[in-house]
């Protein structure tokens, strides 16, 4: 894991960094918000499985804002607006598409996707929110703000393939 991407001082084990890099995934190489999506990915089915789409709710609710939290203190610290290891906006986001749809595996994977893409090309009010919203809050709002656009392509999806 690379410190360079943490504020000066901090190790990845620290309790803030741990959380704002979802355990670490936002320190990989290249690509955070898809390490993060992806890291998100077997939390969501474990809580889906055992607690139903209600727990996931609650815990995407609680992920939100702890996010928020994290991520204002992570960015003060930092000095940036966005650092790119917080992906725990990319874990609150992909559980918030997971929540409308079926525990399954394609149904996952797809979401994932379409998660991504939202996510990557930042389609309003996600690009408002941004640029113009900032801290913590910023820092997860953009990501919930995509949803919407992963969710409807996933009906969508999901209503062709019933019809044929």
């Amino acid at each position: 894991m690379a410190n360079r991407r943490l504020p000066n001082g901090m190790h990845p084990l620290h309790p803030l960094a741990f959380i704002a890099t979802w355990f670490g995934s936002g320190l990989l190489p290249k690509m955070p918000g898809t390490w993060g999506s992806i890291a998100a990915l077997p939390f969501a089915w474990v809580i889906d499985q055992h607690f139903g789409k209600p727990g996931l709710a609650i815990a995407t609710l609680f992920v939100f804002v702890l996010g928020v939290w994290v991520s204002e203190i992570f960015v003060q610290r930092f000095g940036g607006e966005d650092p790119q290891a917080i992906v725990i906006d990319e874990v609150a986001g992909q559980w918030l598409v997971l929540l409308f749809v079926p525990t399954e595996l394609l149904y996952y994977a797809v979401g994932f996707i379409l998660f991504r893409l939202v996510d990557i090309f930042k389609p309003w009010p996600a690009n408002w929110a941004d640029r113009e919203v900032k801290g913590g809050l910023g820092v997860m709002l953009d990501d919930v703000f995509a949803t919407p656009y992963a969710i409807a392509a996933l009906y969508g999806m999901t209503f062709f393939l019933a019809e044929g």
